[in-house]
């Protein structure tokens, strides 16, 4: 009976995980507490609608992430506010005082759990967690390819430019520290050394001026430089007020271009991005034909190496052996196959990143003054070169390397030599 009911048991499990994964996968809502900022849709349970009266808190911080504050300085900001936590708010609306034993604050792991949720573009992730096994309840984190991502399956309190402005700060790992005197620099976290590639840091110089006044240099010196000396990399330095007045002529430049000729600046792009991609999306289409074609026949290796096995015309150890082997190399394969399908659809994808890079630059035609939001939303990276003396003049390269398209100076280099062929 014992057994039985064991059996029993574990074909309930099955059949119960086998359902709300059937859901999950279909995109229908199947956790207990809809995200902060959504609410149940009161005609159908499992399909989330925007909550209007927390909505406006959630772009708020996604929009106070996106100029460059931390975790724990948006959490701050919402507790001096007294705006209430999810948790508090939860217990308040069910008319319940709140059992936790917590200081019934924003945190800045709350902060931080919400600025990564996909709920918030129009996504559906779960299956994120689950058990070892129907004898356990104890909930173990899984691997991010067992996710269950379904797009689409509600209406996004955010847009995606500013979903993704937010998530390249998150991957660029930008931590401003303040310096001595308050004055943060907004090119922190940005700023690359061009030989290298270390970051570079901001160096503040303080002098004193005749009448007494105090004065400030900032500049930003190679990180390499900075931490090792002359035997890691050169300084490769450039004050702060040079290169906020590179980058903004930049932007102007392109902007200006973007809404003097659009389609002509995106045919130049997207033939400059194919030609340094083709060979690279070439490679990646290959080794993934590649991989595939290889996994299918370790298959039928396997396959036929069991049928052998059974008909008695290899020893078991021989058996073992080969199996280990190939069942070894088809979960290689295997593993790289993902990755390998995420690139070729990145490189598969230019057309829609320029038609989204176009969208934003044009914005910022009459641009006076930049800020740390205007500098998130457009660049990925600035890359500095090494100073040099020309004609007796200091001169470094600056390269500004903008998201969705990178580096787009040779596709104006272009435009430039038409627009002076025609003019000619």
């Amino acid at each position: 009976m014992n057994l039985f009911n064991e059996f029993y048991s574990r074909d309930t499990s099955k059949k119960v995980k086998a359902v709300k994964r059937a859901c999950a996968e279909n995109g229908k809502f199947m956790g207990t507490y809809p995200a902060y900022g959504y609410r149940r849709d009161p005609l159908d349970k499992h399909h989330l609608v925007i909550d209007e009266e927390t909505a406006p808190v959630v772009r708020r911080i996604f929009e106070m992430r996106a100029s460059g504050m931390g975790f724990h300085a948006i959490a701050v900001a919402l507790n001096e506010e007294g705006i209430q936590p999810p948790g508090v708010l939860y217990y308040q609306r069910k008319g319940q005082s709140d059992p936790r034993r917590v200081n019934h604050k924003w945190a800045d792991q709350t902060v931080k759990n919400m600025v990564r949720n996909e709920v918030y573009i129009g996504n559906m992730v779960q299956g994120k967690s689950g058990t070892l096994s129907y004898k356990s309840r104890k909930l173990v984190n899984k691997s991010e390819d067992e996710w269950i991502r379904v797009e689409g399956t509600h209406k996004a309190i955010i847009s995606r430019e500013l979903w993704d402005t937010v998530a390249s700060i998150g991957k660029k790992k930008v931590r401003k520290s303040t310096p001595s005197d308050g004055c943060k620099s907004i090119f922190t976290g940005l700023v690359y050394c061009a030989d290298c590639g270390f970051k570079m840091r901001n160096h503040i110089e303080k002098f004193t001026y005749k009448d007494g006044r105090p004065g400030r240099y900032s500049s930003f010196i190679c990180g390499n430089y900075s931490r090792s000396g002359r035997g890691a990399c050169t300084i490769h330095t450039i004050y702060e007020t040079v290169l906020n007045q590179l980058v903004l002529e930049d932007i102007r430049e392109k902007a200006r271009f973007a809404e003097y000729d659009p389609d002509r600046l995106m045919g130049e792009i997207l033939r400059l991005k194919e030609k340094e991609s083709h060979t690279r999306l070439f490679s990646y289409e290959q080794e993934l034909k590649s991989s595939l074609a290889r996994i299918s026949d370790l298959e039928r290796l396997m396959q036929n190496l069991y049928e052998d096995k059974c008909t008695g015309s290899i020893p078991q150890t021989v058996f073992q052996t080969l199996m280990q082997k190939y069942e070894a190399e088809r979960a290689e394969k295997a593993e790289a196959v993902p990755e390998l399908e995420r690139k070729v659809r990145a490189h598969l994808e230019n057309q829609v990143d320029t038609d989204r890079w176009l969208e934003i630059i044009r914005r910022y035609t009459e641009i006076s003054e930049l800020d740390e939001t205007i500098l998130f939303e457009l660049v990925d990276r600035i890359e500095v070169g090494d100073t040099q003396k020309v004609n007796g003049q200091r001169i470094c390269e600056v390269k500004v390397y903008y998201r969705y398209v990178g580096n787009v100076d040779g596709a104006l280099a272009q435009k430039r030599g038409q627009d002076y062929g025609e003019a000619i």
